[in-house]
């Protein structure tokens, strides 16, 4: 049986793997991304991928990373936070270190699609899908098949403009979704909160550093957990915005199931419950527009990887 390997591309690491056609991952392999970028991290996903190719006979490479990828899927046309990738044509480079038929797929739509085939999303073919940490990304699948656009670039959900000349987003543009509904700005939410009530602060400011500053997001999540008032609000809002979103998503794209990923969806049901109170709110032709299933993503860091490598096999 010939096999796929996957590899996704992230910030501190480029993980490989080789997949079934099942989604199951049967062998792995990493390797630290290059700060520089550039044919130094070309070299490391070649490096994983002819690891992984020694010991299985392999059909094909897919390839996830962040950025936006060509309708052909062959060149990265632009990569904000890789250095070195801005227009190369990463199949031809990775063609020849390889030899292996490629594919290059934007992250979030290779995590959409995996969970799609093998997690939360089996059997639907309406789904769209938000990965939320720093930023958001997102992908869509229409009547079974990943949708993509007709510049590849679908599904940038992040950068949907929902407050006209509001927070400054890393894309240029001001009043970006993820500037209002992403893990960066959970803990904006949680900040602000502390500054309108810092007396009830101080459980949440202690599993810190004991500063605003030294707040993470993990700290946010865990006092929520336990329960802690300003976390929640913090969470509260954010499943606001997230919901509102989702909403005015759905009266476009019409999905069935919703699946939502990434960091911040370690909190569970402390941000999907208000997040599915809010779509049901802010849902257009309330009542008479069907909400979407809201769920968690199952495949976890390895949903990119997954789908990705059953990508390059179609």
């Amino acid at each position: 049986m010939a096999y796929s390997i996957g590899v996704d591309v992230g910030g501190t690491k480029v993980l490989g793997g080789v997949v079934d056609s099942e989604g199951n991952v049967l062998a792995r392999a990493r390797r630290d991304t290059p700060r520089q970028g550039g044919s130094a991290l070309t070299q490391a996903i070649a490096d994983v991928a002819l690891e992984l190719k020694s010991d299985f006979e392999i059909s094909s490479v897919g390839i996830s990373a962040a950025g936006f990828v060509s309708s052909d899927r062959k060149t990265m046309l632009a990569t904000p936070n890789i250095a070195g990738w801005n227009g190369v044509n990463l199949d031809a480079e990775l063609t020849s270190l390889i030899g292996l038929p490629l594919v290059i797929e934007n992250d979030a739509n290779a995590a959409a699609w995996g969970e799609a085939r093998f997690g939360a999303g089996i059997g639907e073919d309406h789904l769209m899908m938000l990965t939320i940490g720093t930023g958001i990304g997102g992908g869509v699948v229409v009547d079974g098949a990943l949708y993509r656009g007709a510049f590849g670039i679908a599904a940038e959900f992040g950068h949907m403009r929902v407050v006209p000349e509001g927070h400054l987003c890393g894309c240029g543009s001001r009043g970006c979704f993820e500037q209002y509904a992403s893990g960066n700005a959970l803990l904006r939410h949680a900040r602000e909160a502390i500054s309108g009530s810092p007396e009830m602060a101080r459980n949440l400011l202690s599993l810190g550093d004991g500063t605003v500053e030294g707040l993470t997001g993990k700290h946010v999540t865990e006092a929520a957990r336990d329960g802690d008032a300003v976390a929640l609000a913090a969470f509260n809002t954010t499943a606001q915005w997230l919901g509102a979103g989702i909403a005015s998503l759905s009266v476009i794209l019409d999905p069935a199931c919703v699946v939502i990923g990434g960091g911040v969806i370690d909190a569970g049901e402390i941000l999907l419950e208000p997040t599915r109170a809010a779509v049901d709110r802010y849902m257009p032709f309330s009542g008479k527009h069907p909400s979407p299933v809201i769920i968690a993503a199952k495949l976890g860091n390895e949903a990119g990887l997954v789908g990705v490598a059953d990508l390059a096999r179609i």
